[in-house]
């Protein structure tokens, strides 16, 4: 059984950092694709940012780039979030997703396995 675990969600005021982090267990991961999403009240889950376990470089959506930075590590099957210049319109639910297959995706329906959540808030 795969688990995903998120941690490291709070409260931060406009232009502070967060980092979250996304333990992940069960099986090997190597062939894994990492992503993470975030939902805002009455919004739709989005595609924030991914990265492969296998190496190369992580991929964002617009509205992060530049701003937040993924990153793994494989000794401890973590995937990391850091997010920094955080905006009141960052504040959602974020979550850590796993997809098999491989293949990065921005479809929330592609993933085959999501951690529970952790919330960020943004205070202006």
């Amino acid at each position: 059984q795969v688990q995903l675990v998120e941690s490291g969600g709070g409260w931060v005021q406009a232009g502070g950092s967060l980092r979250l982090s996304c333990a992940a267990s069960g099986r090997t991961f190597s062939s894994y694709a990492m992503a993470w999403f975030r939902q805002a009240p009455g919004k739709e889950r989005e595609f924030v940012g991914g990265i492969y376990w296998s190496g190369g470089n992580a991929f964002y959506a617009d509205s992060v780039k530049g701003r937040f930075t993924i990153s793994r590590d494989n000794a401890k099957n973590t995937v990391y979030l850091q997010m920094n210049s955080l905006k009141p319109e960052d504040t959602a639910v974020y979550y850590c997703a796993a997809r098999y297959t491989g293949l990065l995706s921005t479809t929330r329906d592609d993933y085959d396995y999501w951690g529970q959540g952790t919330q960020v808030t943004v205070s202006s």
